[in-house]
């Protein structure tokens, strides 16, 4: 089977979330910094895990996709190296294991300005029978995201 395309959900679109690539080997985000920092001024930490799992969740999907499945998050982990106050960050989404039941990814999150590592995410996703029909509930979530954008 052919991947899903990634679909934007609420929280992505609040972040300011743009998809710049995809692909079962590697999904490449940006966020800006702008509208996701803390109250000294830095990006969020709770923002740069938040980015992790939604690279490494949809690199899972768009695997999963392929066998018929979709994901559910099961665990994850976000070290910081450094913080970041202006400008894009950017995160990309590798697959450490692909397997029959389950998945982890490696997210490494960037500055735009600087190429600087901020933030490494790992995160692991169980492959799972979906909810019905997967790329009509994505087709809704499109439908429904492009109506909150207006």
């Amino acid at each position: 089977m052919e991947p899903v395309q990634i679909s934007l959900g609420e929280l992505d679109i609040r972040m300011g979330v743009e998809v710049v690539s995809e692909s079962v080997e590697r999904v490449e985000v940006r966020m800006p910094v702008e509208r996701n920092r803390q109250s000294l001024g830095a990006l969020h930490g709770g923002a740069m895990a938040c980015l992790g799992e939604m690279a490494g969740s949809w690199a899972a999907l768009k695997y999963a996709s392929t066998l018929g499945k979709a994901c559910v998050g099961v665990d994850i982990n976000a070290t910081h190296h450094r913080g970041t106050r202006s400008g894009y960050v950017r995160a990309v989404a590798t697959p450490i294991k692909l397997g029959r039941t389950l998945t982890s990814h490696e997210v490494v999150i960037t500055s735009e300005a600087t190429g600087d590592r901020l933030c490494t995410v790992r995160i692991t996703n169980a492959i799972v029978e979906p909810l019905g029909d997967l790329t009509e509930a994505l087709d809704q979530a499109r439908a429904a995201a492009i109506v909150d954008q207006v």
